[in-house]
């Protein structure tokens, strides 16, 4: 499993700063943006479909982790983030904890050339995967850069 090649690693971060959920968000689809994985002109539809996920139900699924994950219209490919929130953030998680890892999926709202819904879904149960096992949170939360970040991701394709 290649499914680490969706991260870029300028699309990460490992030191996030927002206050806030939606800042947060915000700053993700800023990542996003910049490192090319999301093209500017979805950047307003992906951190409204991103806020109103998360207004419906948390994408906090326990364990410092949360995956927003939502179909974006317009995009032709999938674009991933993974990022470190130091101090943690008030998510609504499951468990109540504050999220220090979030990994950020925004998919096309189609099938197409460069989007498999099979293979999106097998990539999801990879990230939920990761998001169990705690050395992977643990490591994550100690690397120092965004290539590291992307290494460890790369290290875990087989989990």
């Amino acid at each position: 499993m290649e499914y680490w090649k969706q991260f870029r690693v300028k699309a990460c971060s490992v030191g996030l700063a927002a206050p806030s959920k939606d800042a947060a968000l915000t700053e993700v689809v800023a990542n996003l943006v910049e490192a090319g994985a999301l093209p500017s002109s979805a950047s307003p539809a992906a951190l409204k479909a991103l806020q109103e996920r998360e207004r419906s139900a948390s994408t906090g699924v326990g364990m410092s982790v949360a995956i927003p994950h939502v179909k974006i219209v317009g995009i032709e490919r999938v674009a991933c983030s993974l990022s470190v929130h130091p101090g943690g953030l008030e998510w609504g998680a499951v468990d109540g904890a504050p999220v220090h890892l979030l990994f950020t999926v925004l998919r096309p709202e189609r099938a197409g050339p460069t989007h498999d819904p099979d293979k999106h879904l097998d990539m999801m149960r990879w990230i939920a995967r990761l998001a169990r096992d705690p050395d992977f949170r643990r490591f994550a939360l100690g690397v120092r850069t965004r290539s590291e970040l992307v290494a460890l991701l790369k290290e875990k394709a087989s989990v």
